[in-house]
């Protein structure tokens, strides 16, 4: 988690304005969290072996913590490892730019500034554009959340691990081809990643970004990208938008007047309580607990309005930044969405007609249900008709409604309560364009069905929270050939997802900032998949799946100013389909700060 700071202290006012988010909304447990961080940047740290994963969708629990605190203490862990899969390189002619080497010290408000410029020597037309985004840091700090922009739209949103006395180093690769619209030309290069250095907290984050330009050839042709790619973001430097609750984003722009297709690409997370939203409670309660509970439920959602009206939603995945929950927790096996934040996908097709007038038109990013500082941001990427100056069309389906209907009950218990919130969404927009291939209808369907269940006990000092969080949307286009010639086409493309995490999480003691006990136990999965179809009834043929499982425990207590335990275990399965199409499957095992075991095997042909 970013840096936490109490509410009373003198600089909580100006860090709400710099650090997106101050922390808990009470003094007691803001400090237990940051002091537990803090000593395990200072040396003792995380992680290890677990098992059980699943490449399957389904009921996933997380491991209770232990019910007392083992003796060991970490001294170092290693450089953080994932089971991704690598980003695959093609075999040609390249080029590498390294476009920035910064240091990332006292640099709230001063993020990094430069030009990307394409090299003369690869030209393009581009297979594939590679950015590298690797840093090294050692000492005491905080987890920082940090974003790459080029000509305006982020290419990058990521946050940075906690580091050990001996230091640590990390990297980060990410596919950039759909952004060479932006690439072909010298664009403006920002780079954001808010630090503090003093006298306690020394970790400077040395970082180094590079971009890898690969020629196209006959065998690795330059794929199809978007013809403009247009930033929602704020202009300034850094450009997300750092949104309090109840605010929104919204940025006026001018479509082309021969647009045919129209996706919006959106990066959320939320800061200060909002970091861990999913273990939040409603406000009733949290009022009765303040030292320990964030307010405002559960459910988040991140909506999308054209002219004020709805026209698409993405759910939120349940980040844990690197200092989340029990520091040892991450070490060195991170979080789900961690290092490399995926951005959501939003179809605003259906909304062309509307938009080919000439006139400036309002897209709003809003996250719904924000209880603390949200960070957004967005980019569109739009196709033109490369056959007609012109075209024209008609929105003519819109059910998506602002209000997701949250239901929430709340049994009270023994120091606390069982809390069950639940939500469901079923909606479409549907509209058509009329082009120089014929009419081109298009409908977005969607279902989510979200459920959470909190059991808060102990005064608030123990929660175990289980959320289910998952949904399909299909993007269904039809064709109409021109003037009645020919015959007319039906394609669709449905991407499903589900989001499980199970959190065990406990204070059984807390004095002070010297004296206490944390515990967690976490199952986090992230299961995507991608098909598609031709004809109205054809079978679905699968593009892409992946299931992305970490479980990890994790303990941290102090007596008397002495760390007494400071461990943790860790284990991630990947299993999947690469970027080439390919299937992939990685499990590591990790304990004490160290990973045991690093397998990689073959997997057979995915459902």
């Amino acid at each position: 988690m970013p840096e936490r700071t109490p509410a009373s202290s003198p600089a909580a006012a100006t860090r709400r304005n710099t650090a997106r988010g101050t922390g808990r909304a009470t003094a007691a447990l803001r400090g237990l969290r940051r002091t537990a961080r803090t000593l395990l940047a200072a040396g003792a740290v995380l992680a290890a072996a677990t098992a059980g994963l699943t490449a399957a969708p389904g009921p996933a629990s997380a491991a209770s913590p232990a019910d007392t605190p083992p003796s060991y203490v970490e001294s170092g862990y290693q450089d953080p490892v994932t089971a991704l899969p690598p980003v695959s390189r093609p075999d040609t002619p390249h080029c590498s730019v390294t476009v920035m080497r910064h240091d990332f010290a006292n640099s709230y408000g001063q993020p990094y500034t430069g030009t990307v410029t394409p090299p003369s020597a690869c030209p393009g037309p581009w297979a594939k554009v590679v950015l590298t985004w690797s840093g090294s840091v050692a000492g005491r700090q905080y987890d920082r959340l940090a974003g790459v922009w080029i000509g305006g739209a982020e290419v990058l949103r990521t946050s940075t691990p906690e580091p050990d006395d001996d230091g640590i180093t990390w990297h980060v690769d990410k596919d950039v081809t759909s952004f060479t619209p932006l690439l072909r030309d010298p664009q403006p290069l920002v780079a954001d990643l808010g630090n503090i250095v003093n006298g306690t907290y020394t970790g400077v984050y040395h970082m180094t970004l590079t971009l890898t330009y690969y020629q196209a050839d006959h065998r690795h042709p330059a794929p199809a990208v978007a013809d403009q790619v247009l930033p929602l973001s704020t202009g300034s430097s850094p450009g997300w938008y750092s949104l309090s609750p109840g605010q929104s984003a919204t940025r006026s722009v001018v479509f082309p007047r021969n647009l045919v297709h129209a996706r919006l690409e959106v990066y959320a997370r939320g800061g200060g309580c909002d970091e861990q939203w999913f273990d939040a409670s409603p406000d009733d309660l949290a009022a009765k607990y303040p030292d320990y509970l964030c307010g405002g439920g559960p459910y988040r959602e991140v909506q999308v309005s054209v002219d004020g009206r709805p026209a698409g939603l993405a759910q939120p995945y349940p980040v844990v930044y690197s200092g989340g929950i029990v520091p040892t927790l991450w070490r060195p096996i991170p979080a789900v969405d961690q290092f490399l934040t995926l951005p959501y996908d939003i179809d605003l097709t259906p909304f062309a007609g509307l938009l080919v007038d000439g006139q400036p038109h309002a897209i709003t990013l809003t996250p719904y249900g924000a209880a603390d500082t949200w960070t957004v941001d967005g980019t569109l990427f739009l196709d033109t008709d490369h056959h007609a100056a012109r075209t024209s069309g008609a929105l003519t389906g819109d059910t998506l409604g602002a209000d997701p209907h949250v239901a929430t009950t709340e049994q009270p218990g023994d120091g606390g309560a069982a809390v069950h919130v639940s939500a469901t969404r079923d909606w479409y927009t549907e509209g058509y364009l009329n082009t120089s291939a014929g009419r081109i209808t298009t409908r977005v369907q969607q279902h989510v069905a979200y459920t959470n269940d909190n059991t808060v006990t102990g005064g608030g000092q123990h929660q175990v929270v289980a959320q289910r969080d998952a949904g399909t949307t299909t993007v269904t286009t039809t064709t109409a050939p021109s003037h009645g010639a020919g015959h007319g086409s039906v394609r669709a493309a449905r991407h499903t997802w589900s989001y499980p995490i199970d959190v065990d999480m406990s204070i059984p003691v807390y004095t002070d900032g010297n004296n206490y006990d944390l515990r967690g136990a976490v199952r986090q999965q992230r299961v995507l998949s991608d098909l598609t179809r031709n004809g109205p009834a054809g079978p679905w043929r699968p593009l892409s799946q992946t299931d992305d499982t970490v479980t990890a425990t994790g303990v941290l207590a102090r007596t008397g100013g002495t760390v007494v335990s400071s461990d943790g275990t860790g284990s991630e399965r990947f299993v999947g389909t690469t970027d080439t199409g390919g299937c992939y499957q990685r499990v590591l095992a990790a304990e004490h700060g160290w990973v045991t075991s690093d397998v990689v095997r073959g997997c057979g042909v995915l459902g």
